[in-house]
C-alpha cells in the first residue's frame, strides 16, 4: 500500500534537561501550545491528538494521552492515543497519526512526545528502562541497557576491531554539535581525549562502555502538527514526509544477530526506496545514538561505511558538519538529551526546523532532504523517515 505524502506543518519543542519544576503535564502542554501556535491552527481545528510516552513507572500518570488536552480548552473531546514502544514511542506516535490520516480519519493531527526522567534515580530509571528487553529468559532479563549495548561493542571488538576510539570520536562530535542547539541538556565541549580515557570522570558504566559514550537521563517534550496532502496547502510552511517504514525485529537477542543491526538497515533501506532516493541525495541525518555505538551501527546499517568499517564516516568526515551527510547536528540523544517518548518526535521537530530554515546556529545552508530514524529497545523497533523540504 502506497502512503500518502502528509506533511508537517508546525512544531514545538522545549529545552531538555533536568527540569525539576516542570511536571509531565506541563511539559506536554508546553510543547502542544507552541506546536498550535507555530502552525498558526486554532485548536478547533485539530481533528484527533497522539501522544508518545513509554513511562514503564517514571511517573504515576498511567493514563497521560488526555494530557494533550490541556493545552487549549478546543482540544475537548477530541480522540486521544497514547503510543508506546520503547524508546521509540515519539516515532510510534507520528506513524501512528500518519496511518489515521492515510485512512481518511483525519486531515490535522497533533502529536507530541513526552517524559519525565529526572525525578527517579539513575537505578530506577535504569530498571524502567531495562523493561523494554525480554523478560522471559533470566539471562537477558538481567541485563540493563548499557549492559546490552557493552556487549555489542565487545563483539564488535571480536568479530572486528576493537570500536573504543570510533565511539570517542562520536560522542565528541555530538557535544560539539549540541553547542549551537539552545534546547540540548548538555551543552559542553569534550575532547576526542576525555571521551577514549577512562578516568574519575569518564568512569566505566558497562564495560566496555564508558560514561561518554551513554545518553542522558533526561525531561522534555516536542510536537508536531500533521496534515494531510490537501490540507497542508494552507499552510505558510511545509515539510513533507516523502518515505517512511516501520520494521519489527524479534524481541529476544538469542534469536537474531543483534550487532547485525538488520532492522535498522531495513527500515532505513526501505524508507529511502520509498521515497525514490539515495544517501547522496540526503542533506542531513538525525539518528537514534543511545548509546555511541548503537550510531556507529548505524553509519554501518545505512551504507556509509562496510560492516566492521564505520570509523571510516569519521575519519573521512563524511559525518561531520560540512561532511557528505552531517548526522546528529542537535547533538544527538548523546548531548541534546534522551526524554524516552519525547525523542523520536523531537528528531521530526528540528529536523521540521532544519529544512524550514528555522535552526538558528545548527542551520545548514540549502538542506532539502532529511532521514530520521528512531529506535525502540535493541534494534527491535525501527522507525525510518525521509523529510522532504517543500514551502518555508
Amino acid at each position: 500500500m502506497r502512503d500518502r505524502s502528509v506533511s508537517i506543518v508546525g512544531s514545538g519543542h522545549t529545552k531538555f534537561g533536568r527540569l525539576d519544576a516542570l511536571t509531565l503535564e506541563n511539559l506536554i502542554v508546553s510543547a502542544a501550545q507552541e506546536a498550535l501556535q507555530d502552525a498558526q491552527v486554532d485548536a478547533s481545528e485539530i481533528d484527533a491528538v497522539y501522544l508518545g510516552h513509554f513511562n514503564s513507572g517514571l511517573v504515576p500518570d498511567g493514563f497521560a494521552s488526555s494530557l494533550i488536552h490541556q493545552a487549549a480548552p478546543k482540544l475537548r473531546f477530541k480522540p486521544a492515543t497514547r503510543c508506546e514502544n520503547a524508546c521509540a514511542s515519539g516515532a510510534a506516535a507520528i506513524f501512528s497519526a500518519i496511518n489515521a490520516i492515510n485512512a481518511g480519519e483525519a486531515d490535522l493531527v497533533l502529536v507530541v512526545g513526552a517524559e519525565k526522567m529526572t525525578s527517579r534515580t539513575t537505578p530506577e530509571v535504569t530498571a524502567a528502562l531495562a523493561g523494554a528487553g525480554y523478560q522471559n529468559d533470566a539471562e537477558e532479563a538481567a541485563f540493563s541497557f548499557p549492559g546490552l549495548f557493552g556487549i555489542a561493542a565487545t563483539r564488535y571488538t571480536e568479530r572486528y576491531q576493537s570500536p573504543l576510539e570510533a565511539m570517542a570520536r562520536i560522542a565528541s562530535k555530538n557535544h560539539h554539535n549540541a553547542m549551537s542547539n539552545p534546547l540540548a541538556q548538555m551543552q559542553r565541549e569534550m575532547s576526542f581525549e576525555a571521551c577514549n580515557t577512562v578516568s574519575d570522570r569518564n568512569p566505566l558504566i558497562a564495560d566496555p562502555l564508558r560514561l561518554t559514550d551513554c545518553s542522558l537521563i533526561t525531561d522534555g517534550a516536542a510536537a508536531i502538527v500533521l496534515a494531510s496532502p490537501e490540507r497542508a496547502q494552507s499552510f505558510k510552511r511545509e515539510v513533507a514526509i516523502r518515505g517512511k517504514a516501520h520494521v519489527s525485529d524479534l524481541l529476544p537477542l538469542a534469536n537474531r544477530d543483534f550487532l547485525s543491526f538488520a532492522g535498522p538497515e531495513k527500515a532505513i533501506g526501505d524508507a529511502l526506496k520509498k521515497a525514490g532516493v539515495s544517501l547522496s541525495d540526503l542533506s542531513f541525518a538525525e539518528v537514534h545514538d543511545c548509546f555511541t555505538i548503537a550510531e556507529l551501527l548505524i553509519y554501518e546499517a545505512m551504507g556509509l561505511a562496510p560492516k566492521g568499517e564505520g570509523f571510516r564516516a569519521l575519519e573521512d568526515g563524511t559525518v561531520m558538519r560540512g561532511g557528505a551527510l552531517p548526522v546528529n547536528l542537535s547533538g544527538g540523544l548523546k548531548a541534546k538529551g534522551h526524554p524516552v517518548g519525547a525523542t523520536g518526535v523531537s528528531m521530526h521537530a528540528i529536523s521540521f526546523r532544519q529544512l524550514t530554515g528555522r535552526a538558528a546556529d545548527m542551520q545548514l545552508h540549502g538542506a532539502s532532504l532529511g532521514l530520521v530514524f528512531n529506535m525502540g529497545g535493541a534494534a527491535v523497533a525501527n522507525y525510518a523517515s525521509v523529510l522532504e523540504a517543500k514551502r518555508a
